[in-house]
């Protein structure tokens, strides 16, 4: 474990592209390639399994939902074992749990099997980021903490761009095989990683781990955790909904020339990279994790409005504005350092990799309520009420939560 107190300008940055935190950043790369690839590759794929008109939607809503099931099984799944086991034990688990599932997609002829296959990759790909996390925030100093994970974050989030242009140069199959191949030659460099000191001490000790039902077991800490899902809520929306489905917004918009969802997605984590890396080192500077979560909502709030009240007159603007909504909801990254900052470290893997799995899991009840108020309130309103309630949701969150910045992490949560 590193307990430099006070690192010089160049020792800094030797800490941030140690191992530990380039694989990190490099996983959660792939991991988003193969998360998102399906909502880039949701129409073309659908299309070849003779799905077409309504069925596209439908059947898009029905196989984000079982993608999310499956990371909701898999955050909780991943989360015990990285504190029982430990963070390496997840980070070479889940990464080939989702490389072969997508390698296996990639054969899918049916929407069944698509469905079986994203369920299982969802499993897989519920465990990459927060162990990813725990593992940077144990071993690099609380100075240079968000540093590494905002690293790890606006790096990873990049797997986006590079999923678009594979599913723009090849088949959506060929993309599929892309990147469950990317994982499996990313496992090579796990075994130069090294496990946390904070685990490893831990470990030695008398403390029960990964006990997912401590963290209900009092109002206090039920109500901390409850408040680090909250506040990720709008994230999910604006991914889920907003980006997700442009094409179908952008008609409601009157936009004649097609909107391509899997573009809409490649600009808005474009903007998201940024966002994250420039949300890390805003908070910093700050010195603070909850005043620049909050200025990101607000900004976020502002996004989402402009989109859905705003006519946008072209494919070009509706790309422009999935970019800048990407960078209002850059807080990813400062969300779930938030998590793993909030919990000791007998259960820090626990929370960090349930928690943005419970609010990406959020999309299914959000997708749920978009979809039931489409046919009554029409596309635009139903977009309007459900994200105003996320957005009430995550501010009251983050008004009840504590200030994690600078804090001590080598503690255990009894």
């Amino acid at each position: 474990m590193i307990t430099t107190s006070s690192p010089t300008q160049p020792s800094k940055i030797k800490q941030l592209l140690q191992i530990p935190v380039v694989v990190a950043a490099l996983g959660y790369f792939v991991d988003i390639y193969d998360l998102l690839l399906f909502s880039i590759v949701r129409v073309p794929s659908l299309k070849a399994m003779g799905l077409s008109g309504d069925q596209l939607l439908e059947d898009g809503f029905f196989l984000i939902n079982t993608q999310m099931s499956g990371m909701l099984v898999g955050g909780v799944l991943w989360g015990i074992l990285g504190d029982k086991k430990g963070r390496l034990s997840v980070l070479f688990g889940s990464i080939l749990l989702y490389s072969l599932a997508n390698i296996a997609n990639g054969f899918a002829t049916n929407v069944t099997q698509y469905a079986l296959l994203r369920f299982i990759a969802g499993i897989g790909l519920a465990g990459e980021l927060g162990a990813g996390i725990t593992l940077v925030a144990e071993i690099l100093p609380k100075e240079i903490r968000g540093y590494g994970t905002s690293l790890v974050a606006s790096v990873g989030i990049l797997g986006a761009v590079l999923a678009y242009f594979m599913a723009d140069l090849f088949d959506w199959r060929i993309a599929y095989f892309i990147g469950g191949g990317l994982g499996l030659l990313l496992l090579v460099l796990r075994f130069s990683v090294f496990e946390s000191g904070m685990f490893t001490n831990v470990k030695e000790q008398e403390v029960a781990r990964g006990n997912f039902f401590q963290l209900f077991s009092s109002g206090g800490t039920f109500m901390k955790y409850l408040r680090c899902i909250l506040i990720g809520l709008p994230i999910w929306f604006v991914i889920g909904v907003l980006v997700t489905f442009s094409p179908e917004f952008a008609v409601a918009m009157g936009i004649s020339e097609p909107v391509q969802a899997g573009k809409s997605v490649m600009f808005a984590y474009l903007g998201l990279s940024v966002g994250d890396l420039s949300s890390g080192l805003i908070s910093q500077y700050f010195k603070s994790r909850r005043k620049v979560v909050l200025g990101f909502i607000l900004l976020s709030m502002v996004c989402v409005l402009g989109y859905l009240l705003v006519d946008l007159p072209t494919a070009e603007a509706v790309y422009f504005v999935c970019m800048a909504l990407g960078f209002s909801i850059g807080y990813w990254a400062l969300f779930v350092t938030i998590a793993a900052e909030q919990f000791g470290t007998n259960i820090r893997a626990t929370v960090a990799t349930t928690v943005p799995n419970f609010v990406r899991g959020s999309l299914i009840p959000v997708i749920w309520l978009f979809d039931y108020l489409k046919t009554h309130a029409g596309l635009m309103q139903s977009g309007l009420i459900v994200g105003t309630l996320t957005f009430i949701i995550a501010l009251i969150a983050l008004w009840g939560m504590s200030e994690t910045f600078g804090k001590d992490l080598d503690f255990i949560e009894r």
